[in-house]
């Protein structure tokens, strides 16, 4: 049963961290969800958003990342 606590501890930790760097980011005022290739259709009543250029950044950025952080690790 600890192990379960753990676990959760550590996932509500990591959520707060990424809530913690999205607060940060969007002071930032870059153009995240704003860039070519970010779809937004807006009806009568609804607003679809699809953000394909910012994922795919977004993609590459996490990629090289990753990437560099095995690289530096072995």
């Amino acid at each position: 049963m600890s192990e379960i606590g753990k676990l959760l501890l550590g996932l509500g930790l990591a959520l707060a961290l990424v809530g913690a760097a999205i607060l940060l980011l969007g002071r930032t005022h870059l153009p995240l969800g704003r860039l070519p290739g970010d779809l937004t259709y807006r009806g009568k009543h609804t607003v679809v958003y699809l953000p394909l250029g910012t994922s795919i950044v977004l993609s590459v950025i996490l990629s090289l990342l990753l990437y560099l952080f095995g690289r530096f690790r072995h």
